[in-house]
C-alpha cells in the first residue's frame, strides 16, 4: 500500500509541479487526435455518399426489333433471374417516347404514333452494396447471351472513376492515419521524456535509495495514460460539437457509434502509457544508471 500510495503521489506531484509540459503535451496530443477523428468522419461521410449515388446506378437492357411482344416475360424472367438484380422494371416503346419528351421538353415523334422506333428496355436495379466494376462486368456479360437481348447500356466510366478515387481515398486515408498515431506516440514520448529530465536530479537520489525502474516508472506512465485519455476525449467532443453546428443540404455527416469512440479513447490511453513507458524506460537506461 505504501508504494501504491507513493506512485499516486508522485503522479500528482508531477502534474502539479509540470502543468506547462503536461498542457504542451495535452495540446499536441488533441490536435493530433482531433485531426485523426476528422479524417475518420471524412472516410465513413464519403463512404455513405458513394453508397448513395450507386444507388441511382441502373443497367439498361435493350430488347432487339424482331423479339415479339409475346416473349416478353420469359426475357424478363430470365433477366430478374441473374444474381445481384434487385428489380426488373419494363419500358415500353410508349413511356420511352414520354421520357424523351421529359427530357428535352417537348415531343420529337410527333407523326410516328403508329412507327415509334424507340427500342424496348429494361431498367434492372442493383443493391448498391453490391455494386462494383468487376461484378457489373460480369453481369453484363451474362446478359448479352440470353436470347433476345440487343444491347446492355451503364455507366461504366463514371464507376471505374468512382471507384478509382475512392480507392485513393481509402489509402491516403489509412496512410494519414498510420502517421498520426505514430506521430502522437512520439510525441507522448517525448514529452514525457523532457519531463524525466527535468527531474533528473530527484529520480537518481530516488533510484540510490533503493527504488526500482517500475516505480519510478509508473508515475510517468499515469500521465501519459491520462494525458491521452483527455486528449483523445477532448477532441472527439470538440469533433461532435462542431459537426452540430454544421449542416450540409445535400450530405449528411456520419459519425462512429459511441461504442467505437469509446474504444478509440481506452486505445488512445494505451498507446500514451506504452509511449510513456518507452520513453522513460529508455532515458533511465542512458542517465540514470
Amino acid at each position: 500500500m505504501t508504494q501504491v500510495a507513493h506512485v499516486f503521489r508522485e503522479f500528482a506531484r508531477n502534474l502539479i509541479s509540470h502543468k506547462g509540459t503536461a498542457f504542451t503535451s495535452f495540446l499536441s496530443l488533441g490536435l493530433l487526435y482531433l485531426l485523426f477523428d476528422v479524417f475518420w468522419v471524412v472516410a465513413g461521410t464519403s463512404e455513405q455518399f458513394y453508397r448513395a449515388l450507386l444507388s441511382d446506378l441502373t443497367m439498361e437492357v435493350y430488347v432487339a426489333e424482331n423479339v415479339p411482344d409475346s416473349t416478353l416475360p420469359d426475357l424478363q424472367a430470365a433477366l430478374a433471374s441473374q444474381p445481384g438484380v434487385q428489380e426488373v422494371t419494363y419500358v415500353s416503346r410508349q413511356q420511352a417516347r414520354e421520357q424523351l419528351a421529359r427530357m428535352v421538353g417537348t415531343d420529337l415523334l410527333v407523326g410516328y404514333d403508329e412507327s415509334n422506333p424507340l427500342p424496348r428496355s429494361y431498367i434492372l436495379t442493383l443493391p448498391s452494396q453490391g455494386i462494383n466494376l468487376a461484378d457489373m462486368g460480369l453481369l453484363e456479360q451474362n446478359l448479352r447471351r440470353l436470347k433476345g437481348v440487343d444491347d446492355v447500356v451503364y455507366s461504366r466510366d463514371w464507376l471505374e472513376k468512382a471507384e478509382s478515387t475512392r480507392t485513393i481515398i481509402l489509402r491516403v486515408g489509412t496512410i494519414l492515419g498510420v502517421l498520426i498515431l505514430l506521430t502522437a506516440l512520439l510525441a507522448s514520448a517525448n514529452n514525457i521524456r523532457l519531463m524525466t529530465r527535468t527531474r533528473a536530479v530527484g529520480l537518481t537520489q530516488m533510484r540510490l535509495l533503493g527504488a526500482g525502474r517500475l516505480i519510478l516508472s509508473v508515475p510517468f506512465v499515469l500521465e501519459g495514460l491520462l494525458i491521452s485519455l483527455v486528449a483523445s476525449a477532448v477532441g472527439w467532443i470538440a469533433l461532435l460539437y462542431g459537426e452540430g453546428k454544421i449542416t450540409f443540404t445535400q450530405l449528411s455527416v456520419v459519425v462512429p457509434p459511441i461504442e467505437y469512440i469509446a474504444a478509440f479513447c481506452v486505445a488512445a490511453a494505451l498507446v500514451g502509457a506504452a509511449s510513456a513507458y518507452l520513453g522513460v524506460g529508455k532515458l533511465m537506461r542512458h542517465e540514470l544508471r
